[in-house]
């Protein structure tokens, strides 16, 4: 027998579990982390200035945040940053975001190019497609912080309390969004304050947790303490970004 015939008759006698794939993808996750490492120190990275601890990050983005604020934003050489990052990216946070269009993280936090790796979604969760998003950043890029970002006056979460109030269901694919957001609305329903308030900051608080605990990578790197994962509430008066967790 040939050796290529030799190996694609092992390959058909044993192939992976879908535990041993999750191994193999968590191993191969902290191969490319560790790489990564190695190139930082090398200084070989797009942005070396994004290669920082989770609380420097997180440090980094409130700074943003106070800037933008004060009306005090930097200019940023956009054209330089475009031909810096062309071979790569190297955000120094994640933020998961509502698609709410007066959210603007990049604005928000006063940033460049190549600084933040943003995930947005209607009412700000974390589902198997934004969790696998935050995970590519985590485990390839290196990123040490993730925030969970939620805005007062919520659209998504709203119509998530009115739904379940009136007994309706939305038009179109929005159910998701209901189904997503209904665990933090319920958790919230009964507390002393406004409904609407209290339901967006429980869904920031469940998200953080729930990207907290997402194993194996996310958990891991939380352990490890290569990972900070955060929540605020962005104030749409005045753009402030109000830490909660």
């Amino acid at each position: 027998m040939c050796e290529i015939c030799h190996f694609e008759n092992l390959s058909h006698q044993a192939q992976p579990s879908r535990r041993s794939l999750f191994r193999i993808f968590g191993a191969a996750a902290a191969g490319l982390a560790f790489a990564g490492a190695s190139s930082a120190k090398e200084g070989k990275t797009p942005k070396p200035q994004n290669v920082v601890s989770p609380d420097a990050s997180l440090e980094l983005l409130m700074k943003g945040n106070k800037r933008y604020v004060e009306g005090d934003s930097r200019r940023h050489d956009f054209k330089r940053e475009r031909e810096a990052l062309v071979g790569g990216q190297n955000p120094y946070v994640g933020i998961l975001s509502c698609a709410d269009s007066r959210i603007a993280p990049e604005y928000a936090f006063d940033s460049g190019r190549g600084d933040l790796f943003v995930c947005r979604v209607a009412g700000n969760f974390a589902n198997s497609d934004t969790i696998a998003s935050m995970e590519y950043a985590v485990a390839m890029l290196r990123t040490p912080l993730i925030m969970v970002l939620g805005h007062d006056a919520c659209g998504a979460v709203d119509a998530t309390i009115k739904s379940l109030k009136d007994n309706t269901t939305l038009p179109g694919h929005m159910p998701s969004l209901v189904t997503s957001l209904t665990p933090a609305v319920k958790a919230a329903s009964g507390n002393p304050g406004d409904p609407l308030d209290n339901a967006i900051r429980q869904n920031v608080i469940d998200n953080v947790a729930k990207l907290k605990s997402a194993a194996p990578i996310l958990s891991s790197a939380v352990e490890q303490r290569k990972l900070k994962v955060v929540g605020g509430i962005y104030r749409l008066r005045d753009g402030r970004v109000e830490m909660i967790s």
